[in-house]
């Protein structure tokens, strides 16, 4: 131990009589309430989800070459709609040829839920999936847009999804981050860290980006010849010092937070590069994510990893299916059978085989699975081969705890164009998920600005057609 050095404690006790045990009383007062944010909290009523796995496909995935079938595409391919007032792209483009689908459909499941030739394993498990087809969003520009899905508005600074659900429940385990994130090593997703960034919470509810292979996190591994004592010895230095401070100062929320981190950086030298361990995985388990094949190793090492970490009770993880823009993610201006094919080909078979994954072990009934977009896609051309951003429709799913499987709530019209049957937004969504875990949308706010905030603003209403 350094010579000097006092347990912050004592430190605290030694500082005068009454008036130091008055401030160590104090400290080991406010300590007991705030010391871990991220302690789990009970919900407002019985959960059915206790974690959730986000996959979020960045760039607008075209819902009628997924999901979302249009005969009438077919019988019409071709046809200009230049000039027609009820198509607009809000000054993005000029509009072209409505345009059919490249790929044919096939009914999956007892259900019978069409899925096109794009992404046949995913629809193999049709019968666990509730597919919602009449999404609306309120921006037709990817940042703005992606914002609105994953944050509740098209303004940056609001925090993400998984921030507001660490709020809400904290985390299971105190020697991993409550919120996990793993974006597409190849490009940045639109907004970038704002997707995940705690915004107006205190910053122990922001997200910690995971890289997918290799450490985890950058620096998780002390220094050379730091022994742990020697490390432990200068947290708790490190520590005295800061108690000094915040007895003054009792309300520097940002300082508590940077002392958590610290802490938590540290238990998470051991435990954090275990779960990223996946020697250990059989490699039928491996191959059941698509780990064996190149195409599919990034993103099937993601989803294995999910899967651990949800197992080792993180609350919330949220993988990025592409990012920048164009080829590097679904944002398929252009050449959309070669766009389309190669993102899919790469999630496919690591989606389902995470869903099949969670299924045999025993964590699907309370893990809720969430497959997301910020936008679809337009039925018509851009006056090439690809289609422009379509914020009037788009599908997502849902799968897992207390969702009801083999399921498809809402339609687009017949085109594609716009939603126009039980037409949902994303603060339905986003009440959604907030519901299957125990939370009541309206109830999980936070002061700031002079009023309560809270993930769906001022709406949303539970999607309770896709509920079991």
């Amino acid at each position: 131990m350094k010579p000097g050095y006092i347990p912050r404690r004592a430190f605290l006790a030694r500082a005068g009589g009454g008036i130091g045990a008055m401030a160590l009383s104090s400290l080991l007062a406010s300590e007991a309430q705030a010391q871990d944010p991220l302690a789990p909290k009970k919900p407002h009523f019985p959960a059915k989800a206790k974690r959730v796995i986000s996959i979020f496909c960045f760039g607008g995935l075209s819902h009628m070459d997924t999901f979302d079938p249009k005969p009438e595409l077919i019988k019409q391919d071709g046809v200009s709609v230049a000039g027609r007032k009820e198509f607009d792209t809000g000054g993005r483009s000029a509009p072209g040829k409505l345009m059919k689908s490249p790929w044919a459909f096939k009914n999956y499941g007892q259900c019978g839920m069409p899925v096109s030739d794009l992404l046949p394993h995913i629809g193999g498990c049709a019968d666990d999936l509730a597919l919602i087809r009449s999404m609306r969003s309120e921006s037709n520009n990817h940042v703005p847009a992606v914002y609105h899905m994953l944050t509740g508005s098209i303004l940056a600074g609001r925090p993400g999804l998984g921030s507001w659900v660490s709020y809400g429940l904290g985390t299971e385990n105190q020697n991993l981050p409550a919120f996990v994130v793993m974006t597409d090593p190849r490009a940045l997703v639109g907004g970038g860290a704002g997707n995940w960034s705690a915004g107006f919470l205190p910053s122990n509810y922001q997200g910690v980006q995971f890289r997918s292979s290799g450490l985890p996190v950058l620096n998780l591994k002390p220094p050379t010849g730091l022994s742990p004592e020697k490390q432990r010895e200068q947290l708790d230095f490190l520590h005295q010092l800061n108690d000094v401070f915040l007895r003054e100062r009792p309300q520097e929320q940002e300082l508590s937070a940077r002392i958590r981190s610290y802490e938590l950086a540290y238990r998470m030298q051991s435990e954090a590069t275990e779960a990223v361990e996946l020697s250990k995985e059989t490699e039928a388990t491996k191959a059941l994510y698509g780990m064996d094949k190149p195409e599919t190793e990034l993103v099937g090492r993601q989803c294995l990893l999910a899967r651990r970490l949800v197992e080792r009770g993180v609350r919330f993880v949220q993988i990025y299916s592409g990012g920048g823009v164009f080829d590097q993610s679904w944002d398929a201006h252009n050449g959309m059978v070669a766009n389309h094919e190669k993102r899919a080909r790469e999630i496919d078979i690591p989606v389902a085989g995470l869903l099949k994954d969670l299924k045999q072990r025993g964590l699907f009934d309370d893990t809720l699975v969430v497959f997301h977009t910020e936008f679809g896609r337009m039925p018509f051309t851009e006056g090439g081969t690809g289609r422009d951003h379509n914020p009037k429709a788009f599908s997502v799913w849902l799968a897992g705890a207390g969702i009801k499987g083999g399921t498809i709530y809402g339609a687009s019209d017949e085109l594609g164009y716009v939603a126009s049957e039980n037409v949902q937004t994303v603060y339905d969504l986003n009440a959604t998920i907030l519901h299957l875990l125990g939370l009541e949308h309206t109830k999980l706010t936070y002061p700031y600005s002079g009023r309560n905030m809270r993930l769906t603003d001022v709406s949303g209403e539970v999607i309770k057609p896709v509920l079991s």
